[in-house]
């Protein structure tokens, strides 16, 4: 019996890039089709779209029996999307990828040779170069990868995309994972699993603007850290420790130049800078606590992930 491939796509504003996209994605179902015999479904997450992407992706679906899709209420980010996706797909192999192209259809084979015979349960992209990208930018992501994985137990290599292909027991057990606030490359990383990691070289967008800006990759790496490791809090109480001796021994000093040598105890200036100091740091410790805070307060609310306006797709 054929082997079944869903292929997730999650969609925000690539009316654009979906033409392009959709002539790739069908011209390597049709090689794989011929080399692996393997059948596809491609499966579009619409995430509130605002432009007219929805309305291409019927077009398609009306066309091509291949084409399924998923459409939310509004805009509940690509994680929500990918989540979706997970859980609507029906294949026996589950890829999410990009509709911008800078997740190459030309690797799936290799993908599918190391799930399919090779024997590992995922087979997922991670770039080498980061061409084309601004040098600050690059500069924050290597940092932020080192930092994860040594204060968390997700494995995520440098450079991981989203793009993978996994078998539906690795797919199964990331929607099990049913947190509202997450974080996907930590989930896959989390989940375990064999994973061969193929490299590939940065390619640019095929059309249309990207929606990550700067501070919004900034926001989204404080979800990973918030969501795999307590490493932050810990800091938190080491720092505190940490002031409560220097303030000690700063006290037993200024007693003993005082009491042995005469001293008097200075400086109006130095005290006001000790105070903004501490308190910069007491606010630095506060806010961490704030953002577990706020996750776990996301977290009790029980919201749904995401909510679905239309589909043609079943359960």
């Amino acid at each position: 019996m054929d082997k079944l491939i869903s292929i997730v796509v999650p969609c925000y504003n690539e009316a654009a890039a979906l033409p392009y996209f959709y002539g790739e994605i069908t011209k390597q179902s049709d090689v794989m089709k011929d080399k692996y015999g393997a059948d596809f479904e491609i499966l579009f997450v619409n995430d509130g779209s605002k432009d007219n992407t929805l309305s291409i992706i019927k077009e398609y679906a009306a066309k091509d029996a291949r084409v399924k899709y998923v459409s939310f209420s509004r805009n509940f980010g690509k994680e929500s999307a990918i989540y979706a996706g997970l859980k609507y797909s029906a294949g026996d192999y589950v890829c999410v990828m990009d509709a911008d192209l800078q997740d190459p259809p030309s690797m799936l084979c290799e993908m599918y040779e190391a799930v399919a015979n090779e024997g590992y349960d995922c087979a997922a992209a991670r770039r080498v170069t980061r061409k084309g990208e601004p040098p600050v930018r690059s500069l924050f992501a290597r940092l932020f990868y080192r930092i994860i994985n040594k204060i968390s137990n997700a494995d995520i290599a440098d450079g991981a995309r989203d793009y993978r292909l996994m078998t539906r027991q690795v797919a199964d057990a990331v929607l099990e994972m049913g947190e509202y606030n997450r974080f996907s490359k930590g989930i896959f990383g989390w989940v375990g699993f064999e994973t061969k990691w193929i490299e590939f070289e940065n390619t640019e967008r095929v059309a249309g603007e990207t929606k990550w800006s700067f501070w919004r990759l900034f926001l989204y790496s404080l979800d990973g850290v918030i969501g795999f490791s307590t490493a932050p809090l810990a800091i938190a109480s080491v720092l505190g420790f940490i002031f409560c001796m220097v303030s000690f021994i700063m006290i037993a000093v200024i007693i003993i130049k005082t009491v042995i040598w005469g001293d008097p105890v200075a400086g109006y200036p130095s005290l006001v800078c000790i105070i903004f100091f501490v308190a910069g740091v007491q606010t630095f410790c506060i806010g961490i606590l704030g953002q577990y805070l706020a996750k776990t307060y996301l977290e009790t609310k029980n919201r749904p992930i995401y909510i679905i306006k239309e589909k043609n797709i079943g359960e």
